[in-house]
């Protein structure tokens, strides 16, 4: 049997950064980042369309930028870019990009 805890991130996050206005939404929603971060190591990008999706793949084999997009419960869209070297990872909105 495999439990979530056997599944291995895709990639490391590196140092983990947020934005005050990711923050905010994350505090105004009552969640925590790491339920998304845990969300974008896997590889579940959110909602994303079908382009950015097969970009995300891509970047996995070749060492490009990797985005995610949730919503939070109350619906605030929330991004999170992990850099192309892997050195950081970087939750914010999309208005704050």
């Amino acid at each position: 049997m495999i439990t979530n805890s056997a599944i291995k991130p895709k990639f490391p996050l590196g140092r983990v950064l947020a934005t005050p206005g990711a923050l905010a939404a994350l505090a105004d929603s009552s969640q925590l980042p790491r339920e998304f971060l845990r969300r974008h190591a896997l590889g579940d990008w959110g909602e994303l369309s079908d382009a950015d999706t097969e970009a995300n793949e891509e970047g996995l084999v070749h060492d490009d930028r990797l985005l995610s997009s949730y919503r939070t419960r109350l619906g605030v869209r929330i991004w999170i870019i992990t850099e192309a070297d892997r050195s950081s990872t970087t939750l914010l909105l999309p208005e704050e990009y």
